[in-house]
């Protein structure tokens, strides 16, 4: 299948069942040691880098913008996804989710951080994704199921994606997200404007100092 003809492919086992339940198992652990940290108070519950609660899209569902081993895939894939994309590529930047039961990921197109999406199923329970591969608005869509392993990789500004309601108890799900590095757009949002991967949102736009001669 041709990316740049279908805007979207299937990537079977682009990360080994094995790496996959590594990172899975390693998030729920996180997500439990940060509900704690709330909890008790032991920390901000703005306190990104220990994820959150507070995602506008899935509300009440642990989400966490650039944990340094999800951006780590990010930039372990990067010539993965420029071969099978065929396209040049630059790291934007991850987001990774713990779905629980009754969450809905609503039709959506994404912002330009996302031009070149993934989706990458860590574990839990299957939950299929739609996406409209025409670009309309409102099509019936595409269901694209993902075992462990597997990645979608999408042109998330021009396809709209989203899922139905979850049955399941859990589902980990990982968002890598790249720029086309072609675009003249293209430089001023490396790293989803972060100095480096593995930095919280709150690091956006800023300005490393100048390096010491």
């Amino acid at each position: 299948m041709s990316f740049k003809r279908n805007k979207y492919k299937v990537l079977k086992q682009a990360v080994s069942k094995e790496l996959a339940q590594f990172v899975y198992t390693y998030f729920l652990n996180k997500r439990r040691v940060a509900r704690f940290f709330f909890d008790i108070k032991w920390i901000n519950p703005f306190a990104e880098e220990w994820g959150t609660w507070s995602d506008e899209q899935i509300p009440n569902t642990y989400s966490h913008y650039c944990d340094i081993a999800m951006d780590t895939l990010l930039q372990g894939l990067h010539k993965k996804m420029e071969k099978e994309t065929g396209f040049k590529l630059q790291p934007a930047y991850s987001y990774a989710r713990i779905y629980k039961q009754g969450d809905i990921l609503h039709r959506h197109k994404d912002r330009y951080s996302c031009e070149i999406s993934t989706t990458l199923n860590l574990g839990g329970d299957p939950w299929p994704i739609y996406l409209e591969p025409s670009g309309k608005t409102g099509m019936a869509g595409v269901k694209v199921n993902l075992d462990q392993g597997d990645m979608l990789v999408y042109m998330g500004c021009e396809l709209e994606h989203w899922r139905d309601p979850f049955p399941g108890k859990d589902c980990g799900q990982v968002f890598l997200h790249y720029n086309d590095k072609t675009k003249k757009t293209a430089k001023d949002n490396l790293y989803d404007t972060r100095p480096f991967l593995g930095l919280p949102a709150w690091f956006k736009g800023f300005k490393l100092p100048p390096k010491k001669k």
